[in-house]
């Protein structure tokens, strides 16, 4: 049972998730906050994923990250924003986010993209990858390490740079989703990090992609 909590102060899109956890097989809303400040004093650290969003009355979503991290690290945070502007992507990512979702996101992916995060993910919808890896090319050089990652691993490796899920990975390679587990497992160890997000900056920064 993945447990959520969300943080969203438009009522109907709160409700609506609400509902769509509720009403799906392994997952339950525990809570719902209208702002962030609700949220801080609401949280329990029972909840495995808290979706937030950034645009909130008060303390905005990514002033809220780090407060929630600092209180409850092992929750995973994932923004569901209509903002795909530079500065919120990146100050998202750069203040802890796990994952960065539209809100045109359709509701399985939605779901997708709670199970991925729980198993070590870190989802983007597709499009935020691309902005992401615009910024590092730009901000931080190449240098081009080897870190001895096969064809295969660097096929996956480029697709999770372009945003693409497991289950996307496998569809256009042809391979089974546990393979691509298990490539993206090699792909950590090899590049010494723990989650899509580490291993997207990582290939950007040492200029793999």
């Amino acid at each position: 049972m993945i447990k959520v909590s969300v943080i969203e102060d438009h009522k109907e899109y709160r409700e609506g998730l609400s509902y769509l956890l509720n009403a799906s097989e392994g997952f339950k809303c525990i809570n719902t906050f209208a702002s962030a400040e609700e949220g801080l004093r609401g949280l329990t650290g029972e909840e495995d994923v808290v979706l937030l969003d950034i645009n909130l009355p008060g303390l905005s979503g990514i002033e809220t990250i780090p407060k929630i991290k600092e209180k409850f690290p092992d929750i995973k945070i994932i923004m569901l924003t209509i903002f795909d502007d530079d500065d919120n992507i990146m100050g998202a990512i750069l203040a802890g986010a796990d994952g960065y979702l539209l809100k045109k996101t359709t509701p399985s992916e939605i779901l997708e993209s709670l199970q991925d995060c729980i198993t070590g993910g870190s989802p983007m919808t597709p499009g935020i990858a691309k902005k992401v890896l615009t910024l590092f090319k730009k901000y931080i050089p190449s240098k081009n390490k080897d870190f001895s990652l096969t064809k295969r691993e660097m096929e996956i490796l480029h697709l999770l740079v372009e945003g693409y899920n497991n289950q996307a990975i496998s569809d256009k390679l042809f391979i089974s989703v546990e393979t691509v587990r298990n490539h993206i497992r090699h792909i950590y160890e090899k590049l010494q990090v723990h989650s899509k997000t580490q291993a997207v900056v990582k290939a950007i920064r040492e200029g793999l992609v």
